[in-house]
C-alpha cells in the first residue's frame, strides 16, 4: 500500500459511488491544486512543495459532496478554521501536510458550514474550479 501523509490516510477506506476513497482524491487532487485554489491571502507561500497550503476548505466541501458527512474546523491562532471531513467517524484531512510537523487536534471541533463558507464570492468560484477539474480527470479515469 502506498504511503500517504495526510491525516487519517491509513483508515480513510470510505468510498464514494464510484468506489474511490480519499486517497484516490489524494492522487487526483496532486494534480489540480495550485496557486489559483489556493486561499488569496496564501497564495505568495504556496507552492508545489506545499501544495495543500491554502486549500482546506474548498477542499473538504468538494469530499463532502463525494462522501457526505460533516466538514469541521480547528480553529487556527489567526481566528480562521483549518477544515477536515468526518464521514460516519472516519476522520480524514487531505490539506493537514500543509502544517508539516505541527500536531492538530481533531477533538471538539465546530462544524462548518458551507453556506457561511461561501457567502465568499471567491471562496466560491475556487470551490466551483476544484470540483470541475475533479470531474474531468474522474472522467479521463474511468
Amino acid at each position: 500500500m502506498k504511503t500517504y501523509r495526510f491525516y487519517g490516510w491509513e483508515t480513510a477506506d470510505v468510498k464514494d459511488r464510484d468506489g474511490l476513497t480519499p486517497r484516490d482524491y489524494y492522487d487526483i487532487l496532486s494534480d489540480i491544486w495550485c496557486a489559483e485554489t489556493c486561499a488569496p491571502r496564501m497564495r505568495d507561500k504556496w507552492s508545489a512543495d506545499n501544495p495543500t497550503l491554502g486549500q482546506c476548505s474548498v477542499t473538504a466541501f468538494l469530499l463532502q459532496d463525494m462522501f457526505g458527512g460533516k466538514v469541521y474546523g480547528i480553529r487556527r491562532p489567526d481566528g480562521n478554521y483549518h477544515c477536515f471531513n468526518d464521514v460516519n467517524g472516519c476522520v480524514f484531512d487531505l490539506t493537514s501536510e500543509q502544517f508539516g510537523g505541527e500536531v492538530l487536534d481533531y477533538t471538539d471541533c465546530p462544524e462548518q458550514l458551507r453556506e457561511i463558507h461561501f457567502a465568499k464570492e471567491e471562496k466560491r468560484r475556487r470551490y466551483e474550479y476544484l470540483r470541475a477539474k475533479v470531474m474531468e480527470k474522474k472522467c479521463a479515469l474511468q
